[in-house]
């Protein structure tokens, strides 16, 4: 069935204009950006079709072109849709992250490295250095490892928080396992950072593990 036959209030459209985006499924967000679907297939069946395929709205932004064409009904274009609306959405959070104070902004941190890192097939190390305010001065994802482990040095953090002039920084990694749980290793690499960064006046204001659209907090966990 098409959804113009549908009831009216249950069409993802109308549904989001009557009741707000937050109260659409992930497949009834998919079925509004897709706008149609393919013969016999509706916008939502294509949507739940990718759901399937790729297991998670991450699952789909993380997929290359090719794979996204393996979806009937999907091809280039619509690729090129998507990754526009990913890149848009990291640079609408990164903007608010600029101008807001950090600390105050957990769950808006939360969002933006889950959108940075979390579906990332290898592990990245990014840093948000802060301003005094605690303001986010810039992000960047210093060290590129494997599918397991990153190599992070300490001496080359502290001489970018000091070209910065940053007052803190907020750390984050990514686990492509999809578990976002600390290592022992994760826990010493903090505690290293920690202390270089306090010999120059620095605090480490928090290390985020990302994990899909999970993530873990070292602060909230008491290990900071």
């Amino acid at each position: 069935m098409a959804i113009t036959d549908w009831p009216a209030a249950e069409r993802p459209r109308e549904k989001l204009l009557h009741q707000g985006a937050a109260a659409l499924s992930d497949a009834e967000l998919l079925a509004i950006f897709l706008r149609v679907g393919v013969r016999g297939c509706s916008a939502v069946d294509l949507a739940r079709a990718l759901l399937a395929r790729f297991a998670s709205l991450n699952g789909i932004f993380a997929a290359s072109a090719t794979e996204i064409s393996t979806v009937h009904g999907m091809g280039a274009s619509k690729y090129v849709q998507l990754q526009a609306i990913l890149e848009m959405s990291r640079r609408a959070l990164s903007e608010q992250l600029r101008q807001r104070d950090a600390l105050s902004s957990p769950q808006l941190v939360r969002e933006y490295l889950c959108l940075k890192l979390g579906a990332e097939p290898r592990e990245q190390f990014m840093v948000l250095f802060l301003d005094a305010q605690n303001r986010v001065i810039c992000h960047e994802v210093m060290f590129t490892g494997t599918l397991t482990q990153t190599s992070v040095y300490p001496r080359e953090v502290v001489k970018r928080a000091l070209e910065l002039n940053a007052a803190a920084l907020i750390l984050a990694h990514n686990h492509p396992s999809g578990v976002a749980e600390p290592s022992q290793a994760d826990q010493l690499l903090t505690t290293a950072l920690k202390q270089a960064l306090a010999l120059v006046d620095m605090r480490v204001l928090d290390h985020f593990i990302v994990a899909g659209n999970t993530t873990m907090s070292f602060a909230e966990r008491g290990f900071l």
